[in-house]
């Protein structure tokens, strides 16, 4: 099968050809770049539009090699700008013609170093594509996920200042054990080592991280994608519980993981056990379920759906005094 090759990336092959052979002839380029000769050369004439210095020498000897000072100087990224062009690439929401953005920083330093024709090219899609903004995603401060990294590779356990979804503010000490991305949000995958259990928290809600000497081994057979969607769930400030009139067969299939714990309650009924920091988005969850519920627990849930239900009145026009 043949692949279709474009003039501008042959090219930028043949540059890194004259970089790492100097003196190659235009018989071997052309080799190498899957061409004649004659077209070599036209690559060559390319580069020199371009630009830049590409040296012919004629005889037994001779070959094409670069000019003095054409090798690039290296790239110098720092740690939230590296960080964030692999951020860049999971989540595809970061503002890339932004210079005051990491990754918009870190792709101002690549352009500057591509051919003047390709980066003007490269750099009109950067400052004319429109994206759309994802609400959902939610983005963490690079500083404070590489701190989680490095804490993830070292083993060590770190504490953490955490703002919950209603804005308390909660001291923890935890052994961070993975990072996941998920629907473009970010999360912590650790054990908390007050409740000695498995907990996820949101990255973009850590308002500080604090790297301790302690360090910790994770479960050998630790699936950290596994792990993150049977504990997200788990650890959140209201706990809840609904009875949802219907068997365990017919509610599971329309309950997230996300949600909680389905268990049986009954031969027609079905337990639905978890946690949520936003009440009312949870109760507009279970109010989408097939079959009829009742809350069991939690007073938070309880006066959220509560209000969800007076709110759904009253857009029929049934008030409730």
């Amino acid at each position: 099968m043949s692949v279709d090759v474009s003039p501008t990336a042959r090219a930028l092959l043949a540059l890194e050809l004259l970089q790492n052979s100097p003196g190659i002839t235009a018989e071997r380029l052309g080799r190498r770049l899957g061409v004649t000769a004659r077209a070599a050369r036209r690559y060559v004439e390319i580069l020199r539009e371009a630009d830049i210095p590409v040296e012919s020498v004629r005889g037994p000897a001779g070959g094409y090699r670069l000019g003095r000072g054409v090798r690039p100087p290296p790239l110098l990224f720092t740690a939230p700008e590296a960080l964030g062009l692999v951020m860049a690439a999971l989540d595809g929401h970061h503002d890339a013609a932004d210079p005051a953005d990491p990754v918009g920083s870190a792709l101002g330093k690549l352009l500057g170093v591509l051919p003047r024709p390709v980066a003007a090219q490269a750099e009109a899609l950067r400052r004319t594509a429109a994206p759309v903004p994802d609400r959902g995603a939610s983005r963490p401060d690079p500083a404070t996920t590489v701190a989680l990294v490095e804490a993830c590779a070292g083993r060590r356990r770190v504490r953490l200042g955490y703002r919950t979804g209603s804005g308390s503010e909660r001291d923890l000490e935890a052994e961070p054990w993975a990072l996941v991305v998920r629907y473009g949000r970010w999360y912590l995958l650790c054990r908390s080592v007050a409740a000695n259990a498995v907990r996820t928290y949101r990255v973009d809600r850590v308002t500080s991280v604090h790297v301790l000497e302690t360090g910790f081994e994770p479960p050998a057979d630790l699936d950290p994608v596994a792990s993150l969607e049977e504990n997200l769930a788990v650890g959140w400030e209201h706990d809840v519980a609904v009875i949802v009139d219907a068997p365990l067969d017919r509610v599971a299939p329309c309950v997230p993981r996300t949600l909680g714990r389905l268990e049986p309650a009954g031969p027609d009924a079905t337990r639905l056990v978890g946690s949520t920091d936003n009440p009312a988005w949870y109760a507009e969850q279970v109010a989408g379920l097939p079959a009829p519920f009742r809350v069991e627990g939690g007073p938070e849930l309880r006066a959220a759906v509560e209000a969800l239900g007076h709110r759904l009145l009253a857009s029929v026009g049934i008030s409730q005094a």
